[in-house]
């Protein structure tokens, strides 16, 4: 294929040599001369020849002028196409979001980081430095554009700042936004390109780190960090410790780091539990120990040791974590804690020895002496002041032997802890209640409601049941209001796995207020009643704990009282 230039050449070649042949005819049309006419026609067709050589050798040049130029462009387009090409690679690859300020224009273009990291649709990123600082949290705002416009007016080539920008969801990502400044020949600022780097995992990872080391610092427990491994076969070298440490051992961190925690074993450590420690570091386990350790000083306190292996992401152990806890007091209070236990069970030994003594060795005397007693009744005496001493004399031994029978009652209820139990109807036991107290209710005639339909039977000990519920029925029907009829209400019903049994009468009540702690403690009474003792609340309770539940009690002066018994199923 001919070039253009050649193309061109010939065309006017030929459009020449026609114009000039058409000239000589007309002039040969009018002038006879035909000899003229061809020396004429050949000047004028090497003339022409001549300047299309010319013509061409000038459109030549200006061709492979063209040809140059075009192959630089072309040249410079495959560089813009490959370097913008690297541009998206780059910021895909660092999934950063560039921008491009031009600052003159105030017009800055994002690139695709703006979608992907901040969530903002095309039509929604703006097309100024406005929208930018818009976007910026308002406490880092003032700061972070004082910050760009000092740099950009002391033309400051490299710059970079951190701060929180707002994403389309409405939250906020920490960033790291670095910029390069470009000037004109004049020096003005004129373009700015920057890259913005979300770094909020790694902020979040600096405040929890600072968190942690706030904790590490202010622990009250000693922590240490240790190597991971020791090849002399002891305890890895410190590295780390913290204030606690020193304020524990008495150690300077800088006499301690580079030595094994072996320095603290002394004459009265406890070798197995360190033989212990040795073997975990050796498993690469965790390991807790109590033994005792020396101070700076050589002074021994109790120690909690624990080791806990550090692994990195390969998996292998980098370093190991020891927090470290004085007990030295703890021990102490467990020292005292074992011999205070020890002297109350020999106490308590002790009190049970004299309780059967009390109950078993004293019954014999009293019962004989309750037998004089009453052959001394069928005997007459005149003489009155014997009469008077015989009759108090009476009366106190009386009162002894029903102490001893309620002493004998506890101890039965206390000796026995695991007792029988049975599946036993409420409604049988109530009746069997009911005809002891019979003369009693026929008396007062009180109105009793019971309700034990959803629970009709209970598995318990009988015994011990039908005693309570005759220590409740007796004590209503005692303190029973003068002023309105005696209403005694009892129900069970089943909570979940609980059984509740109810008490709840309108009697004179209880003020809780003073005798909460008293109403079922031993011999405590609450109203002046002569034939009150103040032994059936501790016996009712003492047999509902024996039975493994729980009694409470809710009571108003002239209202009432409710007990309310709980059992699990």
């Amino acid at each position: 294929m001919k070039s253009k230039t050649l193309q061109i050449t010939l065309i006017y070649s030929i459009i020449s040599i026609i114009m000039a042949v058409l000239c000589h005819k007309l002039l040969i049309t009018y002038f006879s001369s035909t000899e003229y006419f061809y020396l004429s026609l050949i000047k004028d067709i090497v003339f022409i020849l001549i300047t299309a050589l010319v013509f061409r050798f000038i459109l030549a040049k200006k061709e492979k002028r063209s040809i140059t130029i075009f192959q630089k462009l072309n040249k410079t387009n495959e560089e813009i196409k490959e370097s913008n090409e690297k541009y998206d690679i780059v910021a895909k690859a660092t999934s950063d979001t560039i921008w491009d300020w031009k600052i003159q224009e105030d017009r800055i273009n994002w690139n695709k980081g703006i979608e992907s990291v901040f969530g903002y649709n095309p039509e929604e990123v703006g097309k100024t430095s406005k929208w930018w600082f818009d976007k910026i949290h308002p406490e880092d705002s003032i700061r972070m554009s004082i910050k760009l416009y000092s740099f950009i007016e002391q033309k400051t080539e490299k710059w970079q700042d951190q701060y929180r920008f707002r994403c389309a969801d409405g939250t906020y990502k920490y960033v790291l936004d670095r910029g390069f400044l470009l000037k004109d020949e004049n020096g003005r600022a004129i373009r700015m390109i920057g890259a913005i780097q979300d770094i909020t995992k790694q902020k979040e990872e600096e405040q929890r780190l600072k968190l942690l080391e706030t904790v590490i610092t202010q622990s009250r427990d000693s922590i240490l960090i240790t190597e991971a491994n020791s090849p002399e076969g002891k305890i890895p070298k410190i590295v780390y410790v913290n204030p606690a440490f020193s304020q524990m051992s008495g150690y300077q961190s800088n006499e301690i780091i580079g030595k094994s925690p072996n320095i603290f074993k002394g004459p009265k450590s406890d070798s197995d539990e360190l033989k212990k420690l040795l073997r975990a570091i050796k498993n690469e386990e965790e390991c807790l120990i109590e033994t005792i350790t020396y101070t700076k000083n050589k002074e021994e306190y109790w120690v909690r040791f624990s080791m806990i292996p550090i692994f990195s992401n390969e998996g292998a152990i980098s370093h190991w974590i020891s927090i470290q806890r004085d007990i030295t007091d703890e021990k102490k209070l467990e020292t005292e804690k074992e011999h205070l236990i020890r002297e109350l069970t020999q106490n308590n030994k002790d009190l049970k020895q004299f309780s059967y003594i009390t109950s078993h060795n004293l019954r014999a005397p009293l019962s004989n002496l309750i037998g004089l007693l009453n052959l001394i009744e069928d005997i007459p005496v005149e003489s009155e002041e014997l009469q008077e001493i015989l009759t108090g004399f009476t009366k106190s031994t009386h009162l002894l032997n029903e102490t001893i029978n309620d002493l004998v009652k506890v101890i039965i209820i206390k000796d026995n802890p695991s007792m029988q139990k049975e599946e036993t109807s409420l409604k049988e036991v109530f009746e069997n209640v009911f005809s002891q107290l019979s003369f009693q209710i026929e008396l007062h005639k009180p109105i009793i409601k019971l309700k034990f339909d959803k629970v009709p039977e209970l598995i318990t000990n009988k015994a011990y049941i039908e005693s309570i519920l005759l220590n409740l029925l007796t004590n209503s029907i005692k303190y029973k209001s003068e002023n309105r009829k005696l209403k005694i209400s009892i129900t069970a019903e089943k909570i979940e796995n609980k059984t509740i049994l109810t008490f709840k009468d309108n009697g004179i009540g209880i003020d809780l207020e003073r005798n909460r702690d008293k109403v079922f403690g031993l011999y405590q009474r609450f109203h002046n009643y002569p034939d009150s003792k103040g032994l059936g609340l501790y016996l009712v309770k003492s047999q509902v704990e024996t039975m493994g539940g729980t009694i409470s009690v809710d009571s108003e002066v002239n209202k009432g009282t409710t007990f309310t018994i709980t059992f699990k199923n």
